[in-house]
C-alpha cells in the first residue's frame, strides 16, 4: 500500500475517479480534529463508487474528509469490480458493502480488516407471485450480477438459514441488474435481490413482491448489513488516517439520520442517483443510527455461520474475527462521538 501511495494513483483511478478536494461543504460541517490528535500519515485517499446509494455515509463522508486533513480524495468508479476486490488489490483504501463478500474474501486469504458496522438493512429479496415463502425458492432460478457478489451471498445466507443448499438446490444465472429486471418482469427468473435505488425501481414498476426485507425482518434486521473495512497494510501504516476516515464515515451516518433531506440532495448533486425521491426514501428506510448500538462481532459471527451452512466458507467465526477485524478505532469513536 505504501508503494501505491508513493507511486501515485493508477491510470484507472485518474480516468474513473472524481476528485473531491476543495468541494464546497454542502452540509456546512468540517469539524476540526481533536487538537491532541496528530495529522494523518497520508493526505491522499482513494474510495470507491458504485450505483447502490444505501452506502450513503461512505459518499457523504466527502464533506468531512477535508476537515480530517485529507487534501486529495478520489472516488474511483468500480463498476467493473467490487469493494472487496478493489480494496484487496490496493485500488482503493477503504470499502463499505454487505458483509458476505468480505467474509468470503477473508476466507480466500485477502488482507482485509473489518473496522466497523455501517448500517442495518438495505437488501430486499424480490420474488414472483407464486413464491410465497423462502422455502418455495427450492428448485427456482435466481439472478445475480456474479457469483460471490453481495446479492449472491445475501440470498445464499437466507437459503441456508431455512435448510436449502444454495449450491445444489437452486439455479443461478448471472446478468447485469437491468437485464435481470427485464427477465424477472417476463417471468424467466423467480427472484432477485436489490438495493436502493434498484429496489425502489422494482416497486415503482410493480415487479414481484418483497419476500425478505433485511431492514425489518428478523433475524437479518438484528445485524449490520454493511460494514467498513480496509487493507491490512493501510491500517498498519496509517493508523491515524484510518481513524480519521472512519470518523468521517460515522459522522456522515449521523447526518443521514438527522438531516436526510440534505444527505439525499448530496447524492443527487454528486451524481450517485438522479432520483431525489429514491434517495430521500433510502435515508428514511435504511437504519444508519445503529452504528453505536450493534456489536460488529455479532454480525461477523452470524453471517459466518450462515455462509458456513451455505458451503461458502470453512473457517469458524472466531478464526475470521481473529484474522480480519480491528475494533479499536470504533471503540474510541463511540466515546468521542456520543450522540
Amino acid at each position: 500500500m505504501s508503494a501505491q501511495h508513493a507511486a501515485g494513483w493508477t491510470r484507472r483511478a485518474f480516468l474513473g475517479g472524481v476528485t473531491l478536494a476543495g468541494t464546497a461543504g454542502l452540509l456546512g460541517r468540517y469539524p476540526r480534529p481533536a487538537a491532541a490528535e496528530p495529522p494523518p500519515e497520508t493526505t491522499r485517499l482513494r474510495l470507491g463508487r458504485l450505483p447502490a446509494i444505501c452506502a450513503a455515509p461512505y459518499y457523504v463522508a466527502a464533506e468531512f474528509l477535508p476537515g480530517e486533513g485529507f487534501t486529495e480524495v478520489q472516488y474511483v468508479d468500480l463498476r467493473g469490480s467490487s469493494f472487496p476486490q478493489a480494496t484487496a488489490a490496493g485500488e482503493i483504501d477503504l470499502g463499505l458493502n454487505f458483509i458476505g463478500p468480505t467474509l468470503t474474501r477473508l476466507e480466500a486469504g485477502d488482507p482485509l480488516v473489518l473496522l466497523s458496522g455501517a448500517h442495518v438493512g438495505c437488501f430486499e429479496l424480490f420474488a414472483r407471485a407464486q413464491v410465497r415463502t423462502v422455502r418455495d425458492l427450492k428448485g427456482k432460478t435466481m439472478a445475480v450480477r456474479q457469483l460471490g457478489s453481495s446479492e449472491h451471498t445475501f440470498i445464499s445466507s437466507i437459503l441456508a438459514y431455512v435448510g436449502i443448499d444454495p449450491r445444489q438446490e437452486v439455479h443461478w444465472v448471472t446478468h447485469p441488474f437491468d437485464a435481470s429486471t427485464q427477465l424477472f418482469a417476463e417471468g424467466s427468473i423467480d427472484a432477485v435481490a436489490a438495493q436502493p435505488p434498484q429496489s425502489q425501481e422494482l416497486r415503482a414498476r410493480q415487479i414481484g413482491h418483497v419476500l425478505v426485507n433485511s431492514t425489518v425482518d428478523r433475524p437479518w434486521s438484528q445485524y449490520y448489513c454493511c460494514m467498513v473495512y480496509t487493507h491490512k497494510a493501510f491500517v498498519q501504516q496509517y493508523p491515524v488516517a484510518t481513524k480519521r476516515v472512519l470518523r468521517a464515515i460515522l459522522k456522515a451516518a449521523d447526518v443521514c439520520t438527522s438531516e436526510p433531506e440534505r444527505a439525499a440532495r448530496f447524492l443527487v448533486d454528486k451524481g450517485y442517483t438522479t432520483h431525489y425521491a429514491y434517495a430521500r426514501e433510502t435515508m428514511q428506510d435504511v437504519v444508519y443510527r445503529q452504528w453505536r448500538e450493534y456489536n460488529p462481532e455479532d454480525t461477523v459471527r452470524f453471517y459466518a455461520l450462515r455462509l458456513q451452512e451455505a458451503g461458502m466458507i470453512k473457517r469458524t467465526p472466531q478464526q475470521l474475527i481473529a484474522q480480519g477485524t480491528d475494533w479499536r478505532f470504533l471503540t474510541v469513536l463511540k466515546k468521542e462521538l456520543k450522540g
